[in-house]
């Protein structure tokens, strides 16, 4: 497969530019005419002037128009625009300048927040990133307006905003985002004085940390969330044991992803715990969380782990009726769990069968996941149709990237 690297700066604009533009969108979204839109394309003359106004219409640096950065894995036209507004955000309302915009009560802030939420369980990382960069400044322009010794509910308001938007920036790839992001949505759980939701921020700064492949950092920091927050079963409430259970079901996440089986199965352990006395699944400040996530989430668990029996068994006894109380994105990612442990069993068609199912209820959710690239590696004797199927919904191989074969660089 071409490295980013290996293609002219005309061939890195017409693949950015790709299909959703025209040259003649691209040449009114610049101002510059079509005529300096394909010398540009053509490698005949690209000025700094033309590269600043080429970049900022197609939504990236001018670094990644010139090759020296890749754009974001699976990242369209539409997601760079809004992660450039999303990132702007961040940084400027980090500031300290009060935002320019309506400050909402907040109860709508809260509202908008749970709708947030709502279209992030659901897998529309899009969705959630267009609306959390307004929800953001808003809240903000709520926190300057708050009479002083009034304002912690709106320091909550801010921390959950910048929450969304460090999970936004995270399951996107932008790592520097997100750790910008859950820098800030600590500081402002700190300042909210809210026990609760600054184990939640430590939790997704663990994430954020999971994802970036530091997993020592991941589980400390995991532990230490679960730990802060770990009620006494007999009087805690259901929004407790669900913020809790999903806390310790991380930590047996992480602990698995390193290989530690004892400290996943306490941690697993704890998890059927909360669910089993929770007996329901209950959502509470953006998570979801009850006995059927803790079966499903230790199927994942098990997979990492390579106890593919253990993984199984558990399969054979969550039932569709099960799946259906679970968030959409979690019955997706509980799909490609269960597609890894029949590929790991050698069960090549039922693999690609549950792979399929997933990729095509929800492509919007599969093209932000490396999983479903990773179950058709494993998949070494399945019939040949399906696994060019499902290869095409993928993109897997050669093709993956959608990139054309770059132009070889003696005829440029």
């Amino acid at each position: 497969m071409p490295q980013w690297s290996d293609y002219s700066n005309g061939e890195r604009i017409k693949i950015l530019r790709g299909t959703e533009i025209a040259q003649g969108d691209l040449a009114e979204k610049t101002g510059l005419s079509i005529a300096t839109i394909q010398a540009a394309e053509q490698d005949k003359r690209l000025s700094l002037p033309t590269l600043m106004k080429l970049a900022a219409a197609l939504s990236v640096d001018t670094s990644v128009i010139v090759g020296q950065q890749a754009p974001r894995r699976a990242m369209r036209q539409e997601d760079r625009t809004m992660m450039r507004d999303l990132s702007h955000a961040v940084h400027d309302t980090a500031t300290g300048t009060p935002p320019v915009v309506e400050a909402p009560d907040l109860d709508e802030l809260a509202k908008i927040t749970r709708q947030g939420w709502e279209l992030y369980w659901k897998g529309h990382y899009s969705e959630v990133g267009s609306l959390a960069a307004p929800l953001l400044r808003s809240a903000a322009a709520r926190l300057y307006e708050q009479p002083v010794g009034e304002q912690s509910e709106a320091w909550g308001a801010v921390a959950d905003a910048y929450r969304i938007c460090a999970y936004v920036a995270n399951l996107m790839g932008v790592r520097d985002l997100a750790y910008a992001a859950i820098g800030h949505a600590q500081r402002a759980a700190e300042n909210a004085g809210d026990q609760l939701r600054q184990a939640l921020v430590t939790s997704g700064r663990s994430w954020v940390y999971l994802r970036d492949a530091r997993l020592p950092e991941a589980l400390e920091l995991a532990e230490k969330a679960a730990v802060d927050i770990e009620p006494r079963f007999s009087r805690a409430t259901p929004e407790q044991l669900t913020v809790y259970g999903s806390h310790v079901n991380f930590a047996a996440v992480v602990a698995s992803r390193m290989g530690n089986k004892d400290r996943a199965a306490d941690y697993l352990s704890q998890s059927h715990a909360a669910g089993a006395r929770m007996g329901r699944e209950v959502r509470a400040h953006g998570t979801l969380f009850g006995p059927v996530s803790a079966s499903t989430q230790a199927v994942g668990i098990n997979v990492s782990l390579g106890q593919t029996g253990k993984a199984l068994a558990l399969i054979e006894e969550i039932s569709k009726d099960d799946t259906g109380q679970l968030s959409e994105a979690a019955q997706h990612r509980y799909a490609l769990d269960k597609a890894m442990a029949q590929a790991d069993a050698k069960m090549w068609d039922a693999s690609l069968d549950t792979l399929e199912g997933a990729l095509r209820s929800a492509p919007h959710w599969a093209r932000h996941q490396a999983l479903p690239q990773v179950i058709v590696s494993k998949v070494g004797r399945a019939s040949t149709t399906r696994l060019r199927r499902v290869s095409k919904l993928i993109g897997a191989g050669p093709a993956m990237s959608g990139f054309p074969a770059p132009t070889p660089k003696t005829a440029l």
